[in-house]
C-alpha cells in the first residue's frame, strides 16, 4: 500500500492553460500523469474537458482566475495561447498586432499564471508566424518575459508530419525551464521526430487526392458532403476545436524529453 501511495504522490502534475478539447491534456495522460486543472473560455471546449477529465479542476475565463492554490504544485504548466492577432490565415481589418492584439495578447495573462504558478516547466504553443510577427519583436517581448521571471527557454517549428500525420501543420512549441538547468551541448527537451511517410492518391467523385501518410495514423478519404444526422452547430463547433487544438503526439514526445530529464537529475 505504501509503495501505491508513493507512486501516486510521484506522478507529475500537469495543469493547462487555454485547454481547448484538450490536447496537452491527452498527452499528459497517455505519460501517466495526472492532469489537475484546465482553464478554457469556450463552452464547447469546456464540455470536452469535463467529459473525460471530470476530477479535474475548471477554470473559464484566464483573465479573472486566481492561480496562486496551485504554486509550487505543478510539474509542467502548458499553454496555446490564443494565434489570432499573429497568424497569416487569421487577420482581420486591424492587421497583424500580434501581442498589441486582444486574444494573442491573453499571454501576459499567461505570465501572470506562470508567476502565481511557478511551476517547473512551461510549455507553450503557438503558430509559426509568430517568430516572424512585428519583425520578431514580439517572440523578443515573449524571451524577455520568461527570462524576467527566471526561465530559460528554448523553441522549434514542429510539424505534425513528423509524427506520421497526414498533414504538414507547423506550429511553434516552446519549452521553458529554470535558470538552473544547464543542459548539455546538443542535449534538447524539444526532439525532433521524423517518420517515414508515403504518398498515397484517394479517389472520390472523379478526383484524385494526395495524401502525406505514414507512422501509425489512418485517416479516412476526403467526403465533401455527409448527411449522418448529426447536427451541423456540433460539426461546426467540433471543426473549430480541432483546427484550434494541437497535436497530442507532438506534446507527448516533449513530456517524454522533461520526465526523463527529471528522472536523471
Amino acid at each position: 500500500m505504501t509503495n501505491e501511495l508513493d507512486k501516486v504522490e510521484s506522478r507529475f502534475k500537469h495543469g493547462s492553460l487555454f485547454s481547448g478539447i484538450g490536447g496537452f491534456d491527452l498527452a499528459a495522460e497517455w505519460m501517466g500523469w495526472e492532469n489537475v486543472f484546465h482553464c478554457e473560455i469556450n463552452p464547447f471546449g469546456q464540455k470536452v474537458l469535463k467529459y473525460y477529465w471530470p476530477n479535474a479542476e475548471l477554470y473559464k475565463d484566464i483573465t479573472t482566475t486566481d492561480f496562486n492554490v496551485w504554486r509550487g504544485r505543478i510539474n509542467v504548466l502548458t499553454g496555446g495561447f490564443p494565434c489570432q492577432d499573429a497568424s497569416q490565415a487569421k487577420q482581420d481589418i486591424q492587421g497583424k498586432q500580434g501581442l498589441q492584439g486582444s486574444r494573442t495578447g491573453l499571454f501576459f495573462d499567461m505570465c501572470r499564471a506562470i508567476r502565481e504558478i511557478k511551476p517547473k516547466f512551461v510549455v507553450a504553443e503557438n503558430v509559426a508566424n509568430l517568430l516572424k510577427i512585428n519583425n520578431g519583436k514580439d517572440f523578443t517581448t515573449i524571451l524577455s518575459e520568461l527570462a524576467a521571471m527566471g526561465y530559460n527557454a528554448e523553441w522549434r517549428i514542429c510539424r505534425a508530419n513528423e509524427q506520421g500525420a497526414p498533414h504538414k501543420r507547423e506550429r511553434m512549441y516552446l519549452v521553458a525551464y529554470p535558470d538552473s538547468i544547464r543542459l548539455k551541448s546538443g542535449e534538447t527537451f524539444i526532439p525532433y521526430v521524423r517518420q517515414t511517410v508515403t504518398q498515397r492518391a484517394w479517389s472520390f467523385i472523379g478526383t484524385t487526392v494526395q495524401t502525406i501518410r505514414g507512422g501509425p495514423w489512418e485517416s479516412e478519404p476526403p467526403i465533401p458532403c455527409v448527411d449522418d444526422g448529426v447536427s451541423s452547430k456540433v460539426v461546426r463547433e467540433s471543426i473549430k476545436a480541432f483546427g484550434n487544438a494541437v497535436v497530442p503526439q507532438i506534446p507527448y514526445q516533449i513530456f517524454k524529453t522533461i520526465e526523463q530529464y527529471e528522472a536523471l537529475s
